[in-house]
């Protein structure tokens, strides 16, 4: 904290004054001064019954501390020891508002002084009281996609578009196999568009020669209705099948809808034995009405989200516009970091949320009917699981690592000492026993942060990202940063490592290289192979095994198969090109000086002036962009492979590099 600038206050709580204090600016907002030159305490927050105030800003509102507070000449009865006691004793915080955030005063236990001293944090209005409530119960919020991520549904007039247009494909078609598919695909459609015709006809339908009524279900009255709503509907449930009418006054509503697989195992998971795992929120580019009818029919009994929170928690977006968290939590009830989505499309959320979406395989009963059952864990069951291991790892970093440093911390510290928060995004991992990564996502998991948060992280008292396997082993350690924020080198500079780039970086790149090679990336997982060490990762480039990492969770071992895949292709490169180098390092293999090919995907996901921390120009740059160097890098990963036998000979083309 900067001691010029440094301004003396009175505080309030409302209108009763508690005495003066001092207030030191921050290096970051060394301007920074309060309304009218006061502190004015509006409201306390609630007492938490697990987690310091501290803990619940980092993790909702990073390093956001606007000043330091000290009280003058106080006794220990004073108006303002008896509020920081209170504060200090009880974990809450007194606040006040200031337009649309809200200025936290955190009780801070002091090494030096005796006087009541505070943090000043700053945090989006309302945002608190909800994450605290949270945190506190351990839990998390979950978003979920409906079309071909839950369920499937057909109208009169979709049955009869999507039949007529199989059907010109199917006389468009000369391949016997082809034709074949795609008319029983046809035969579906038709049955099921039969099925909704007697529905919308008679309220009845004829299922395997029985004759089936609608039963009359009541429709919860949301805020702001008049009269309770009936439904007719018609429940097939040993066929996941359910036909409803979103207008019961108008037949032409009707509606025809399968459900996915093992819905009832997700929902039973996210409810079970009364407790909350996670708040439930629904985001989707459907109509309103539509929306509101097609969850009342997954949640019934209001269990996920109650008939008070469902106009708030149904979140509809306009078709062809991108879905984002922020816009889903835009009352505040939740930060972004503390939210995974389940959704069958990646490309339809904002970059930013990208990391926290669990993509699953779009939901085609009519083009594959034996999609959802082929695997032996059912989709939504891999959700539920990947929920799970999602919860556990967030509350694990929070409680043993978070949780641990802030108690650490006091008065004396600085913005910098303080510990980086969880974030779902360095948790969501896929649990196919096949492949680490999503078939459906672009890029593995990233650690989910962009802006001023990612560039703190990275260049300033960072946790080791050329280690970034120690992200989760070891994450108390830091880099010393300078004052000004960038990386101290020298405390950093390690042989044989890769550049100081980002954890989720290494992985990017590595994705990258494979998207400009036209080859498959793929992380694999393979059998245990110690008691310490429970996963292992290979990383495959087509199907050549480039790398091979370990750690005690499936991301600490994607992160150093990842390094170690990046390494090996640096080494195999320079090998390779080495007699047109005139110095080559090969003791001391660096991406940051050798690798220049990265160097321009790099600069798209950082800034210029991080760029130009973390990755200083390359005397070899140029070289890759020129024409005959493309044939000479297919040979790489053959060079690679007579370094390191037993790999498979099949090395992917690299000719659009």
């Amino acid at each position: 904290m900067a001691r010029q600038g440094i301004k003396s206050v009175v505080v309030f709580h409302c209108d009763v004054c508690l005495g003066e204090a001092e207030v030191f600016p921050s290096t970051k907002n060394p301007s920074f001064q309060f309304p009218n030159n006061e502190i004015r305490i509006t409201q306390l927050s609630p007492p938490s019954e697990r987690c310091p105030p501290l803990s619940v800003l980092q993790t909702i509102s990073p390093f956001s501390v606007r000043c330091k507070i000290q009280a003058k000449s106080v006794t220990n009865d004073s108006p303002i020891s008896r509020l920081y006691l209170s504060c200090f004793q009880e974990f809450k915080t007194a606040f006040m508002v200031v337009g649309d955030e809200e200025l936290h005063l955190v009780a801070m236990r002091s090494k030096v002084e005796k006087s009541p001293c505070f943090w000043c944090c700053s945090v989006r209005a309302g945002l608190y009281n909800s994450c605290l409530g949270m945190l506190n119960l351990r839990c998390l919020a979950i978003v979920f996609d409906l079309d071909e991520t839950l369920i499937v549904a057909n109208t009169m007039k979709s049955f009869e578009d999507r039949i007529e247009a199989l059907s010109r494909r199917i006389r468009a078609e000369n391949d016997p196999v082809k034709v074949s598919g795609m008319s029983a695909e046809l035969k579906r459609y038709i049955e099921d568009k039969e099925m909704l015709r007697q529905y919308t006809e008679s309220d009845t339908v004829l299922d395997n020669g029985r004759l089936i009524g609608v039963q009359n279900e009541q429709v919860p009255l949301l805020p702001g209705g008049l009269e309770p709503i009936k439904r007719p509907v018609i429940r097939l449930q040993e066929r996941n099948i359910v036909l409803t009418r979103v207008n019961p006054e108008i037949r032409d509503t009707s509606v025809f809808v399968k459900l996915r697989p093992a819905w009832e195992e997700l929902r039973s998971y996210l409810t079970a034995k009364g407790r909350k795992r996670f708040e439930v929120y629904v985001c989707t580019m459907a109509e309103r009405d539509y929306a509101l009818e097609i969850w009342r029919l997954l949640d019934p009994e209001s269990h996920l989200i109650s008939s008070k929170q469902l106009l708030d928690r149904i979140v509809c977006v306009k078709s062809g516009s991108r879905k984002s968290l922020q816009h889903v939590f835009r009352d505040a009830n939740c930060h972004p970091k503390m939210a995974m989505v389940i959704d069958d499309r990646l490309q339809v959320w904002d970059d930013r949320d990208q990391p926290r979406v669990h993509v699953v395989p779009a939901f085609t009963p009519y083009y594959a009917p034996q999609a959802e059952m082929a695997n032996t864990v059912p989709v939504l069951c891999v959700a539920r699981n990947v929920a799970c291991n999602v919860r556990g790892g967030f509350f694990k970093e929070f409680d043993e690592i978070l949780l641990r440093r802030v108690f650490e911390l006091c008065f004396e510290n600085e913005i910098p000492d303080l510990p980086c928060a969880p974030d779902v995004g360095d948790y969501l991992m896929s649990e196919d026993t096949g492949s680490v990564v999503n078939s459906n996502r672009d890029l593995p998991v990233t650690d989910g942060m962009n802006g001023s948060e990612a560039k703190h992280k990275f260049l300033g008292p960072a946790y080791l990202v050329a280690e970034p396997i120690q992200r989760q082993a070891q994450a108390t350690q830091c880099i010393p940063s300078d004052d000004d924020g960038s990386v101290n080198r020298a405390s950093a500079n390690r042989a044989e490592s890769l550049p100081l780039l980002p954890s989720f970086l290494l992985i990017e790149v590595l994705q990258e290289i494979g998207r400009r090679c036209d080859s498959k990336v793929e992380f694999r997982s393979v059998a245990e192979s110690s008691k310490d060490l429970h996963f292992t990762i290979e990383v495959l480039f087509s199907t050549e095994k480039i790398g091979i990492g370990m750690g005690r969770t499936i991301k600490e071992a994607q992160l150093q198969a990842a390094e170690n895949a990046l390494r090996n292709l640096a080494s195999g490169y320079l090998s390779f090109i080495a007699p047109n180098v005139e110095v080559v390092k090969t003791d001391n293999i660096s991406l940051e000086n050798e690798n220049g090919f990265l160097e321009d995907y790099i600069d798209n996901i950082l800034d210029k002036s991080s760029k130009n921390e973390l990755l200083p120009s390359s005397s070899l740059v140029g070289q890759l962009e020129q024409p005959d160097n493309s044939e000479r890098l297919s040979s790489i990963l053959s060079v690679f492979r007579e370094e390191k036998p037993g790999l498979p000979r099949n090395a992917p083309s690299f000719h659009k590099l």
